[in-house]
């Protein structure tokens, strides 16, 4: 059973059908991760910025980010491929370019894009997992850093090669860097999913956790909603 049917049973029925299956494991981290040694300086004044991420099932990465001070809204969506087929039901498929991806805007006098890939690394998702998060498998659950200018781009890349040269996986990053081309607004009944749904068995044992995780790794950035 593909997770579009297993999560259509789960959210008409609440079933309990993937026990079996491993909660997906939101760092492969051997150690708490550095900070970024290049990253955008702080504002000095109050402002908007966004940044285009993808981990995985967006339900969990868009939960994770919304637990973050500064951030000021988080959007569940696509990106990757065209507006034509930034539905879930054509997602689902794989076969489209798109990546579940959150749009993430935030405040940068608070909190840096660094900051937020560091977030995003230590417990929105595993990085070294090609093309599945957990027991989500396809393109369409990559990991991917969507980058809407060239500073975004510096920072991405200059962090994973941190972090690679620092060698806190024990496997490779597979994380792409990519240019943002567009990012789509998934449907309505995926936004805010956790907090509308946090007893789905899917939620406890896949996201749940890496909400945890943020609060005992980053107390300073969590705050509770």
């Amino acid at each position: 059973m593909n997770r579009l049917s297993l999560r259509r049973l789960i959210r008409i029925f609440g079933l309990f059908p993937f026990i079996a299956l491993s909660a997906c494991s939101p760092s492969d981290a051997a150690a708490p991760l550095p900070n970024p040694v290049v990253d955008t300086p702080a504002a000095s004044a109050k402002g908007t910025e966004t940044a285009v991420l993808a981990g995985g099932c967006f339900w969990g990465v868009e939960a994770v980010f919304e637990h973050l001070k500064g951030v000021t809204q988080v959007v569940s969506g696509y990106s990757g491929g065209t507006k034509e087929t930034a539905d879930y039901e054509t997602v689902s498929s794989g076969t489209t370019g798109h990546a579940e991806s959150v749009q993430i805007t935030y405040d940068p006098s608070r909190i840096t894009y660094g900051q937020l890939l560091k977030v995003y690394f230590s417990v929105a998702h595993n990085p070294t997992e090609l093309n599945r998060q957990g027991p989500d498998t396809g393109t369409q659950y990559r990991s991917a850093i969507f980058y809407g200018n060239a500073e975004q781009k510096r920072v991405a890349k200059a962090y994973i090669a941190q972090l690679q040269a620092a060698k806190v996986f024990s496997r490779p990053i597979v994380t792409q860097v990519v240019p943002l081309k567009a990012f789509y607004p998934a449907e309505e009944y995926h936004q805010d999913f956790i907090v509308k749904n946090p007893r789905q068995p899917y939620v406890v044992f896949n996201d749940l956790p890496k909400i945890a995780n943020l609060q005992r790794q980053f107390p300073d950035l969590y705050f509770g909603k």
